[in-house]
């Protein structure tokens, strides 16, 4: 977001640009998605993600109100965000308590615990994620069938976990257009790659987002898909990946500053998840890859941090 920082002599234009249009952006960029979970898993899906952004938006509200004793920020609409995204990060049938339990982790630890908006240095949504996913491996890991396909009952197995044990089968049976669209199984946000692409159509045209992290964490999984011999559209596609490079691993928080820190940023995420997903107990690894990444982001800001104002006169004054 280093364009956003260029200091210059006055007048100043003010860009438009303020936090709750940003954070209503990318709430209008989630709805395609939120959308296709209904669509594929029923109304479950509608629950579960009113059931998380409650929780998100009662939690911020209760700490700002008796613990900060400040005015609430929930009208900027940050913590519908979470909401959103924990619930896209889960499975539709996921028992409540469970989405409550989630939803006050991400807001209570993951954001709040920092000082709130701004100060959090992991996305809280995969904080609350990432805390059930290990608290409650059985029921984060137990996915169940669309919507009108004829069949009763759950089934365990996404194409990213019948990738771990047959791959080669897998990949011959995989069907694009249905990866495309969402019929598969998988967490509610994750499923559609149209409804996410969507998404990142709205986030760039009103220039919420710029195009380097979510390139670049495409690019970096992509390239390392193919040189370990793996199917490079089908690891863009399944999992979480899409949504990770859109709307999660573009968190202005807890992600770099500069463009050239962005590009390094995404690269590695796509990196670290392509290596957990071959390599590790996990079948998915966007989560982590992202949560990993973003303990670097103070480390990559000073790496990769502009020139000072002034400083290339200075230099050139020097010689």
């Amino acid at each position: 977001m280093d364009k956003k920082l260029i200091i210059s002599l006055s007048p100043h234009i003010h860009s438009g640009l303020t936090i709750d249009r940003c954070m209503w952006n990318v709430i209008i960029a989630l709805l395609p998605a939120l959308v296709a979970a209904v669509w594929v898993f029923g109304l479950p899906a509608l629950w579960v993600t009113l059931l998380a952004v409650g929780a998100c938006m009662l939690t911020e509200w209760s700490i700002e109100k008796y613990l900060f004793r400040r005015p609430s920020t929930l009208a900027n609409g940050s913590a519908i965000i979470t909401g959103l995204l924990l619930a896209f990060n889960l499975p539709s049938i996921l028992p409540w308590w469970m989405v409550i339990i989630g939803g006050v982790v991400a807001i209570g630890i993951g954001k709040m615990s920092f000082g709130g908006m701004g100060c959090n240095i992991w996305n809280p949504a995969l904080v609350g994620r990432v805390f059930l996913l290990l608290s409650f491996p059985a029921a984060m890991t137990t996915w169940p069938m669309e919507v009108g396909s004829g069949i009763d009952g759950y089934t365990g197995a996404t194409f990213l976990s019948a990738m771990k044990f047959d791959p080669q089968g897998t990949m011959a049976a995989a069907n694009i257009p249905d990866m495309l669209l969402g019929h598969m199984s998988g967490s509610m946000g994750e499923i559609s790659a149209v409804a996410i692409l969507l998404g990142l159509v709205w986030l760039l045209l009103t220039r919420t987002i710029t195009w380097h992290i979510p390139v670049a964490v495409i690019a970096g999984a992509a390239l390392l898909s193919w040189a370990t011999g793996g199917h490079p559209l089908l690891d863009i596609l399944s999992g979480g990946l899409l949504l990770g490079a859109v709307f999660m691993a573009t968190d202005y928080v807890t992600s770099p500053m500069t463009y050239t820190g962005q590009i390094i940023f995404g690269l590695m995420i796509g990196v670290i998840t392509i290596i957990i997903r071959r390599f590790g107990a996990y079948p998915e690894g966007v989560s982590f890859a992202i949560l990993l990444m973003n303990s670097f982001v103070p480390l990559i800001n000073r790496w990769c941090r502009p020139v000072i104002f002034g400083e290339r006169e200075r230099r050139s004054l020097k010689k």
